[in-house]
């Protein structure tokens, strides 16, 4: 998977196909970790651009986890809506050689570095050490078995399986992990915590005084490798076609500058169509898209849908939905623009063209691979996956960067 296709991933097949992302904007905060390392629920969001329609409420949600919506619901077999006609609805903009800033189009050398850093962190290797003692900032392979006035608890050992820490990164209760600095591996340390009160992940443990004896297994350092000729061929030749060090400089570059571009024209193109009426139940689909995918999350948690949105600060399902209502309305938007694009120019995609866009953005090298992807979104969802993706290539392949184009703040600037 080329980093390019790695970054469309997030643009095109969770955003603009209305996957649910993972989002870091939770209304309510995370606990803090026991030693055991419990993980809270996350937020999940929709994604978009615009605004129109209806969102029907969402009553009875309470007895609906929505596990039986279908992402495919409402698509033909090539991927787009059953009986619309976008061009129905859309009124496209002149899209044949859009203007994109040359602002907009430049990279810089630090993009270019940093870039290039994320392409040889994945390739780090690691080192274990165990000659010398723990510093802030290490991680670190740990063993404990932690008790209360002597008795142990449950949830408070790793049963000698070990686990990876990062002094001053990870969660755990108190300065748990900054007893163990200046200790080596191969120490065992008594290490002396309060539990916080309340303590939400076991109330019985709210306020208590704890011991957990803990063993440092090992010191973990990552190494990562140098950008050489030697480096390039071993590693990235036959995934990417480069082999020396300046063609993957000047490759990066070059991806960089088709993500901007296709970031600036997939903007583009949806501000500047104007949408009349959006039909009612593409706006319900991606409600019932985000609802679905709530529930999974939560029921991957063992909790119940109310009790996930009541964890991310939401009175109810419903305030959940109409908050998001907007972005609702957005993916529904966007994703009619696109068809009515994909109309305009005559587009389609074939079932080799999906497997292509599988196999290059999550890896689906094999049969089985895209039957597991078939199974869980259906195959016109990812029909119309594929043909945005065309789309958005399209757009950028002929965007034209000019010197005299402005920016949308140099223009509400010059207002």
């Amino acid at each position: 998977m080329t980093m390019m296709n790695k970054i469309r991933l997030t643009a095109i097949f969770l955003a603009a196909a209305t996957a649910m992302a993972l989002a870091a904007c939770a209304k309510s905060g995370g606990n803090e970790s026991a030693p055991a390392g419990a993980t809270s629920a996350e937020a999940v969001t929709a994604t978009g651009t615009g605004d129109t329609a209806e969102v029907k409420d969402t009553a009875d949600a309470a007895e609906n986890d929505y596990s039986d919506f279908s992402y495919s619901e409402g698509l033909k077999a090539d991927g787009y809506f059953e009986g619309v006609r976008a061009l129905d609805i859309v009124t496209l903009p002149d899209y044949s050689a859009i203007e994109v800033p040359a602002s907009d189009a430049e990279v810089t050398d630090t993009e270019i570095e940093s870039r290039l850093s994320s392409l040889l962190a994945e390739h780090q290797t690691e080192n274990k050490i165990t000659d010398r003692a723990v510093e802030d900032g290490d991680t670190v392979n740990i063993d404990y078995v932690g008790s209360v006035d002597g008795v142990e608890f449950e949830g408070g050992s790793t049963q000698g399986q070990g686990t990876d820490v990062t002094i001053g990164v990870t969660s755990y209760i108190d300065d748990f992990l900054e007893q163990l600095i200046g200790h080596k591996p191969g120490e065992t340390v008594n290490v002396e915590v309060t539990f916080p009160d309340p303590y939400q992940n076991n109330t019985e443990l709210s306020g208590k005084d704890a011991l957990f004896v803990t063993t440092i297994n090992y010191i973990t350092e990552k190494v990562t490798p140098e950008l050489t000729d030697d480096f390039v061929a071993e590693n990235l030749t036959e995934q990417y076609g480069w082999k020396t060090a300046d063609e993957v400089k000047t490759g990066v570059a070059d991806q960089l500058r088709e993500q901007k571009l296709t970031s600036f024209v997939r903007t583009w193109i949806v501000d500047n169509a104007e949408v009349g009426e959006l039909p009612e139940s593409h706006v319900e689909h991606q409600k019932n898209a985000m609802l679905n995918y709530y529930s999974q999350y939560a029921s991957a948690y063992g909790v119940s849908l109310e009790d996930l949105v009541s964890q991310q600060g939401y009175d109810s399902i419903d305030a959940m939905v109409e908050e998001q209502k907007a972005s609702l309305e957005n993916a529904a938007k966007e994703l009619l623009v696109l068809q009515a694009v994909a109309e305009d120019a005559g587009l389609t995609v074939t079932k080799d063209e999906m497997k292509a866009f599988l196999k290059d953005n999550v890896g689906a090298s094999s049969d089985d691979d895209v039957k597991s992807y078939v199974e869980r979104f259906g195959e016109p969802y990812l029909m119309q996956v594929t043909l945005n993706e065309k789309v958005y290539d399209l757009l950028a392949k002929n965007a034209v960067i000019s010197e005299s184009a402005e920016t949308e703040t140099e223009t509400e600037a010059n207002q």
